[in-house]
């Protein structure tokens, strides 16, 4: 059986491949639209008096909102579950898709209203997307009224 011979060209560009692609698929790793992986980018919410702190996730609907602020918003409570405040206007949905595990203290933002929706009990439903998760303070969300909003980046 006759093997066919392998031009240098053919071997240098075999081992570069071998090199280089392992490398760009870990670049590409942490770039997941719908990332669910806390990023640097962290937020500071003030109302009545209280501090909430939160990391925002590594998504193109998180980074939109993190270049929005500062904010001054208005937050109220909704259902049983959650408060919401509006914002300015509406985020970048790409990437969004369902997302498993929810939990009381998540940060969300609900697509067909445009809101930011910030539970403290448990919760789902389908037309969120999660942008990052209380640190702490959280428990200032279980003050009831509607109040003034303050979000700044830390």
């Amino acid at each position: 059986m006759d093997r066919p011979k392998l031009s240098r060209r053919t071997l240098l560009g075999a081992a570069l491949a071998t090199a280089v692609l392992p490398r760009a698929a870990r670049s590409q790793q942490g770039r997941d639209p719908a990332s669910q992986e806390p990023t640097d980018m962290r937020i500071r919410m003030i109302f009545n008096g209280r501090t909430m702190t939160a990391t925002l996730y590594g998504n193109p609907s998180a980074r939109d909102f993190f270049s929005m602020l500062p904010l001054d918003l208005t937050i109220d409570d909704y259902a049983h579950n959650e408060k919401i405040a509006y914002l300015p206007r509406k985020l970048t949905e790409e990437g969004s898709g369902p997302f498993a595990n929810e939990r009381p203290y998540d940060l969300c933002y609900f697509m067909p209203w445009g809101n930011l929706a910030m539970f403290y009990d448990e919760y789902r439903h389908p037309g969120l997307i999660r942008l990052g998760r209380f640190d702490e303070g959280e428990e200032a969300l279980h003050i009831s009224g509607k109040l003034p909003l303050r979000i700044e980046r830390i």
